[in-house]
């Protein structure tokens, strides 16, 4: 990781909750594949391969290019604009959704032919 300030990521704002914030107050289905974290405001979302795309839907709407993993054990960013994986500055805790939250997730929430519904 990168100690030098990058434009868009703000490394002291929290992630929004534990999942993705969309799904969770009913927008889509409410399951996820993985998670994305806005890098400006830490707003949770799912990843482009989920049904609802939250995590990239907010990054346009919102005009904050870089998502990052929410994923244990991930740390790349990526910027929507550009398309381009870059490194990042270490961000505010948590840096993952918690490890006993399935992927996908949430528990109780994924269909059994989920893998049916991924774009």
């Amino acid at each position: 990781m990168t100690d030098q300030a990058i434009p868009g990521i703000d490394p002291a704002a929290a992630p929004s909750g534990p999942g993705c914030a969309d799904c969770l107050t009913g927008d889509g289905p409410g399951w996820w594949f993985h998670l994305r974290r806005c890098a400006a405001c830490g707003h949770i979302g799912c990843c482009d391969s989920s049904p609802s795309q939250h995590g990239t839907k907010h990054a346009k709407a919102a005009g904050h290019p870089f998502i990052t993993s929410y994923e244990p054990g991930e740390d790349w960013f990526y910027n929507n604009e550009t398309q381009q994986f870059y490194e990042g500055p270490q961000l505010a805790p948590p840096t993952s959704h918690p490890a006993d939250q399935p992927v996908p997730g949430p528990a109780g929430a994924v269909p059994e032919d989920w893998q049916q519904h991924l774009n």
